[in-house]
């Protein structure tokens, strides 16, 4: 049967049924070489070649002694490559991954142990750690599906690229400094030999969070924890600010936490590009395609109490190639949904959350796109060189872009307030009306600044608690899930990216227990707050 135009059929690829036919093909074309050489030039050994000396009697003939000893020397390393080609041809045969035709660039292999639904930092975090953890080389065949290989719509690249310890979650202060500790030693972990070294340009200049009246109690209270999970910040008076930061008013401000080390900025692009780089060079395979379904079996189960509860487990990811609607099925063991922003989509296509309403089946992954606003300006007379990330009692932040007086800043809208998040089109009147206010009374040199330009970019926003959504489904038993950060997957992902690998290889978590962020919590209504959430 012929499906229908629109329905995304699978892609048409017989690379292994036909290694043999194409090994036996190459094996003919070279014995015809090894009996037709010889005769090139006048040239013929019978003692190699007797189909030969039986058509050409009576027309041998030797030139000199010298051209024929290059020739037989032609005819010996004819006689390697046989040898090289006999060892291909046993490659060729069940339990080896050699195939005479090579891989189209792009498409994804026919199987693999791990599909990992996503490309942008988190999705490649994970895919080094992989990787790097397995027991044997080659032991994990890991590919990536990412549907946008420029980027130009990721999260990742468009976010500002803060990285802080100042969380009110020991989950999230622990994997910020994991994490911070990884950046550190960048070069050990994703240096790749002969290419350039790995440079994020980090700014360790810190983070300064200000504080009202009203909201100092909190910020002390979130700073304990800080300390306690060994998190190097300071409590600031205002006094302490204007001595440190003169161009801040510190009007309102009634107390200020500081950042000492490990928090700061770095280029977004230039880590996911290293983690791109160093988990290829490993040997995850990149593919450049969408996931648009799943094949997988059910089996029914029945609970403590006589409920009849169905269990499905993954067998094939459908991917989609661009611009066509033919799809490469890809067999797999498991899969991990680290899409970001539309990771619930992919939760959709094996039917998460399809149940009744209260129920575990029922029970949908709360994560959307959230729409935020990055605005650049320009102020000559701004802060200098010892400028932190900034962040006022409000959420208005900013920090310190380049050398020539540019600042990059921004304000997360209320619940009432956010935009349609079906594009990417930015606001610049809500950078006048909302934010510009709140930046001039920070810092008085504000008042003249000048805008020079803005973009948009998505947060996988996590509309349950704003917190992540780490670890496996109890329904999907093979399919894992890295998503929901709502703005701090970036510099949380190489912490993340480690905790997925150990509990898929090593069965539980080791380094941060992220326990407290299962699916689970979403069924059960057990919210975890952070609240320090911009």
């Amino acid at each position: 049967m012929t499906p229908d135009a629109g329905e995304p059929r699978p892609l048409s690829r017989s690379h292994g049924a036909c290694s043999i036919t194409v090994l036996s093909m190459l094996a003919g074309m070279l014995s015809w070489i090894r009996c037709a050489v010889p005769a090139v030039g006048s040239l013929s050994f019978p003692h190699r070649c007797p189909c030969l000396l039986s058509q050409r009697q009576g027309r041998l003939s030797f030139s000199s002694s010298a051209r024929a000893r290059k020739q037989d020397d032609f005819i010996q390393d004819l006689e390697k490559e046989f040898v090289k080609f006999r060892q291909k041809a046993k490659e060729v045969l069940p339990g080896s991954g050699w195939s005479p035709l090579h891989q189209t660039p792009g498409l994804p292999p026919e199987w693999a142990d791990i599909v990992i639904v996503g490309g942008g930092v988190i999705g490649w975090a994970t895919a080094y750690w992989l990787k790097k953890k397995e027991a044997i080389r080659e032991g994990v065949r890991v590919v990536v599906v990412e549907r946008d290989p420029t980027y130009a719509k990721a999260s990742t690249v468009l976010s500002i690229g803060g990285i802080r310890q100042q969380f009110s979650l020991p989950e999230n202060i622990q994997l910020s400094m994991q994490s911070a500790h990884f950046l550190r030693n960048i070069q050990e972990h994703l240096n790749v030999l002969n290419e350039e070294p790995v440079d994020i340009q980090f700014n360790p200049s810190g983070y300064l969070f200000l504080a009202g009246k009203e909201q100092s109690e909190v910020l002390e209270e979130n700073y304990r924890i800080q300390r306690a999970e060994g998190a190097a910040v300071t409590l600031l008076t205002p006094q302490q600010i204007q001595s440190k930061f003169p161009w801040i008013n510190t009007d309102g401000v009634a107390l200020a936490s500081y950042g000492m080390e490990n928090e700061g900025w770095f280029d977004p692009w230039l880590l996911l590009n290293a983690f791109r780089r160093k988990a290829i060079s490993m040997g995850v395979y990149p593919c450049h395609g969408e996931v648009v379904g799943f094949q997988h079996s059910t089996r029914e189960m029945e609970t403590d109490d006589g409920r009849s509860v169905s269990l499905k487990r993954i067998h094939q990811v459908n991917v989609r190639m661009p611009n066509s609607m033919e799809y490469q099925p890809v067999e797999c063991a498991l899969i991990i949904n680290e899409a970001g922003a539309w990771s619930s989509k992919v939760a959709e296509m094996i039917g998460i959350g399809d149940g009744p309403e209260g129920t575990l089946e029922g029970t949908k992954l709360p994560v959307e796109p959230r729409k935020r606003y990055v605005y650049l300006f320009h102020c000559p007379n701004g802060p200098g060189l010892e400028c932190p990330l900034v962040i006022d009692h409000k959420g208005v932040y900013f920090r310190r872009e380049g050398l020539g007086g540019n600042y990059l800043g921004g304000l997360s809208p209320t619940e009432e307030e956010e935009p349609d998040s079906s594009d990417l089109e930015v606001d610049y009147e809500y950078f006048h009306e909302a934010v510009w206010p709140s930046l001039a009374q920070c810092v008085p040199a504000f008042e003249s600044l000048r805008l020079k330009s803005a973009w948009a970019g998505y947060y996988d926003y996590n509309t349950f608690d704003q917190n992540a959504i780490i670890g496996t489904h109890p329904l999907v038993t093979n399919m894992y899930f890295a998503t929901g950060f709502s703005g701090h997957g970036l510099q949380q992902s190489p912490a993340v990216g480690r905790a997925i690998a150990e509990l898929i290889l090593d069965g539980k978590f080791k380094t941060v227990d992220l326990g407290a962020f299962d699916f689970i919590r979403l069924f059960r209504g057990t919210k975890v707050l952070e609240r320090n959430i911009l």
